[in-house]
């Protein structure tokens, strides 16, 4: 266990990634409601690979006072006032999930959390809006630095677009159930996941002595 702590806390520089995905009620994260999160933690095997292990996820009610843009909900495809979807509020989504994150960046030998989401800055923007509406005062992730798949899948896959990169990287993809929080984080996830393992498998990762050198002369 030790070395697979050591191994994931050294992949990222000390930070714990968590992929996150967020369901909304329009563009603008001070006004419109957050309506549905999920979040998955990662592990790493003792060979170095990236792997997911527990996902949350919670349909939220709209904070009050929030906008509901109509054509987001019509792009989704959620009522916030669907009484079966069994939402809660923000505040408890919230303190549940960064709870989870803490415990798991602790176990990983990490000092701070970063979000990873595709077009990150988005649900980075939402979720940071969240936190400062609930007030939380224990907040396990960095404030902008992020990890966006959107841009890693250009680099890694030659796609942009969510189903396309995962279909590249041999991913299933049901376009059915896509626009789903769960459903889309555990996708970003396994994305994310390949494309970290596949620069390992490259030889990227970890850096060889050679590497390093090579790399401080060419910015000398």
């Amino acid at each position: 266990m030790a070395q697979t702590t050591s191994l994931l806390a050294q992949r990222f520089r000390g930070y714990y990634p968590v992929v996150i995905d967020i369901e909304t009620a329009g563009f603008n994260a001070s006004t419109d409601a957050l309506l549905e999160i999920a979040a998955t933690l990662l592990t790493m095997d003792e060979q170095g690979q990236l792997k997911p292990f527990e996902t949350l996820h919670f349909h939220v009610e709209p904070f009050a006072g929030a906008n509901l843009e109509p054509s987001a909900l019509a792009f989704n495809g959620i009522d916030p006032y669907q009484p079966l979807r069994g939402a809660v509020p923000e505040r408890e989504a919230i303190t549940e999930i960064c709870k989870a994150v803490r415990k798991a960046q602790k176990a990983a030998g990490c000092q701070r959390s970063v979000i990873v989401a595709h077009n990150a800055a988005f649900d980075q923007g939402f979720f940071n809006a969240a936190c400062e509406r609930i007030n939380l005062k224990r907040n396990p992730f960095h404030p902008f630095v992020s990890f966006d798949t959107t841009s890693l899948s250009a680099l890694a896959l030659g796609q942009t677009v969510l189903s396309k990169a995962c279909k590249q990287a041999g991913i299933d993809f049901n376009n059915k159930e896509a626009h789903s929080a769960l459903y889309d984080t555990e996708r970003t996830a396994e994305l994310f996941c390949h494309i970290v393992n596949q620069w390992q498998q490259l030889g990227g990762w970890p850096l060889t002595s050679e590497m390093v050198q090579s790399a401080a002369e060419s910015c000398d």
